[in-house]
């Protein structure tokens, strides 16, 4: 039994993602206490709850897999202890709601690892949100996608039905994952290479007529971008409401995504002002890998390194989520990460099995 503690690092809802993806790959029970301490609202919300449950039904379900809590019982929200004992992780087809707006690309995030190693192609049909602050949206997920493959045949495919935002959620998207026939590919991610192309999204729903424009404006004055880089997309007032400023760079190597979002009280021009300063920053390295990216090669990156392909990649800095990350996936796997800093370039990561 490995014992985690979520107060550890970053102490949020990644430590349990990350834990139960790992224990189903390695058939490794584990028991988390002081789960989320360091959030606001410790312990399992809506959309942790449901990786619980997701992690349960790709392990077999109930027959197979067990997730108690303190009491023993099965695991409810507001917990702040989790045993899970795995079963083996299987194909199929599989539907998790998350009942909010919480965001269910997380909840992708704790399957999409032990599908990619299963015998067949899964299908995951999720609903709740789509493009939350604070996690990975389908948007950048699909951009991403080709880097968390290594380059190789694609492993994930994602189709949107619909947007869901914070704070009504409502999204729907099916995602389609192919275990590589060869196994998980090395990641080799050092150089950008040539700047083929960039642009602004912004996707808006029931929100006042104007702000997208405002938002676009500032980009295209701070980063100096023409009007054909700047795509402004109505969605159907009813997937709202909700807005995301995105920002693709996409280079010979890899593709970049940023996001800001709007919300309640922020001005359009200070969502655009928060997404060029991300923009900008990015820009100032020449690292390949920005920060969010970073925390999501380490499993694959690990994975891979288990099936004797060693990679490597380059970030522009390592965030306290990606280093417990880095922490949490060394409990469950036989694997050490290097990271190294590199002068006026960032971090080099690697991996030692």
């Amino acid at each position: 039994m490995i014992e985690l503690d979520g107060s550890a690092g970053e102490g949020g809802g990644q430590i349990l993602r990350t834990a139960l993806a790992l224990s189903l790959v390695s058939s490794q029970p584990f028991r988390i206490d002081n789960i989320r301490a360091k959030r606001h609202k410790p312990g399992l919300l809506r959309q942790h709850l449901t990786c619980v449950q997701a992690a349960v039904a790709v392990g077999g379900g109930a027959a197979h897999t067990t997730a108690r809590n303190r009491d023993g019982g099965t695991a409810q929200l507001g917990d702040t202890c989790l045993s899970f004992t795995p079963g083996q992780a299987r194909a199929g087809e599989y539907e998790f709601a998350v009942g909010s707006a919480g965001s269910c690309m997380l909840v992708l995030q704790t399957v999409l690892w032990p599908l990619a190693l299963a015998e067949k192609v899964s299908t995951v049909l999720l609903r709740g949100g789509t493009h939350n602050p604070m996690a990975p949206s389908l948007s950048f997920l699909q951009h991403v996608e080709p880097s968390l493959a290594g380059g190789g045949a694609a492993l994930l495919e994602m189709d949107l039905r619909r947007h869901g935002f914070y704070p009504a959620g409502g999204g729907e998207a099916q995602a389609r994952i192919h275990p590589p026939a060869s196994g998980i590919a090395a990641i080799n991610l050092t150089e950008r290479g040539k700047l083929l192309r960039a642009w602004a999204e912004c996707l808006h729903a029931g929100i006042p007529k104007g702000v997208a424009e405002r938002e676009l404006e500032v980009l295209k004055k701070a980063l100096g971008w023409a009007d054909e880089q700047l795509l402004n997309r109505s969605l159907r007032a009813n997937e709202g409401p909700g807005n995301v400023l995105l920002a693709v760079l996409e280079y010979e190597n890899i593709t970049e995504v940023f996001a800001s979002y709007g919300d309640k009280g922020t001005s359009a021009e200070l969502v655009a002002q928060r997404l060029v300063k991300e923009v900008r920053a990015y820009l100032a390295h020449t690292a390949p890998v920005g920060p969010h990216l970073a925390d999501q090669l380490m499993i694959p990156l690990a994975l891979a390194a288990l099936q004797g392909r060693r990679g490597q990649y380059v970030a522009t800095e390592l965030t306290q989520h990606a280093l417990t990350n880095a922490q949490v996936i060394e409990q469950f796997l036989p694997v050490r990460f290097v990271m190294t800093p590199l002068a006026e370039r960032g971090v080099r990561v690697s991996v030692e099995a």
